[in-house]
This record gives structure tokens, sequence and C-alpha cells, in this order.
């Protein structure tokens, strides 16, 4: 087989995974992801969403961030990040891991807001009176708790 028919193969075989992926995955009509939101239907309204563990012990930036968190954030989001039914999402959950939600995502939502795509709790508004520094801190924070609870 030359190499002009391995490069016909290899374009059929990559366009059809691509066709499945579009199929399987791509956004519905108003642009969203179409990742389903986790079903909390189960839930009472204003109640935690997950149950957190709080590490014995915060490093200094994210004491600092726990302190921010608590001024700027837990009204939405819960103590120690564990969201709000009704509310605002759990930020210690597999869909806020580092890989997926950077630090800098936090420092952006912060700042510009976010439109809603992995909940149904509407959007996030910006938050006013906090850095990116501040958010910075914040992020260090959850990623202790979510280290803690098992999400890297």
């Amino acid at each position: 087989m030359n190499n002009t028919y391995k490069a016909i193969i290899a374009v059929f075989v990559l366009s059809s995974f691509a066709f499945y992926w579009a199929a399987r995955y791509a956004a519905p009509q108003d642009g969203r992801p179409s990742m389903p939101p986790p079903d909390t239907s189960t839930l009472a309204e204003n109640v935690p969403m997950v149950d957190v563990v709080v590490p014995p012990e915060l490093s200094a930036d994210a004491l600092m961030g726990q302190r921010g968190f608590e001024a700027k954030c837990a009204s939405c989001h819960g103590t120690n990040a564990a969201g709000q039914n009704g509310v605002a999402p759990p930020l210690v959950h597999k869909t806020y891991e580092p890989n997926h939600h950077s630090d800098m995502a936090f420092v952006l939502a912060a700042k510009n807001g976010v439109r809603s795509h992995h909940w149904r709790f509407g959007d996030m508004p910006p938050i006013d009176g906090v850095t990116n520094a501040d958010v910075l801190m914040i992020a260090r924070y959850i990623r202790e708790l979510q280290q803690e609870n098992g999400i890297f």
C-alpha cells in the first residue's frame, strides 16, 4: 500500500472520528456546551451541595484566600466552597479541577462574570472590590480544599 492510500485512509478515519465527536459532544444551538449539569433535584434549596473536608492546616496564601472567599464568595458559593443548591455551584467539585478551570479562569470569572454553562444557576456577575491578586489567593484556598477532597 503506498503512502497516498495510507493518507486517504487516515483522513477518512480522522474525519469519521471528528464527525462522531461533533454529533455527540457539540454545543447546542444556544452556544452552550452540551455537558449536562449535575442533577441537584434531590437537594433542598440553599443547602450545601457537597461535603467538604477542610485540610488540618492551610498555607499562608490559602488562609488569606479563605478570608477573601468568606468576604466575597461564600454568600453564593457556600461555606468552604460547598455550593448552595439553587444559588451557586460548589467549587470543590471535579468540574473546577485545575486541568479544566485554571486559576486564571477564576480571575476572569471574578473580573468579567461568567455565563452559565456547567450548572443551571444563571449567570455569575462580576465581583466588585477584588483584585487579580485577591482572586489568586482565593484560588489557592479552593485548590487546597480540592486537594484535601481528592480533586487534583
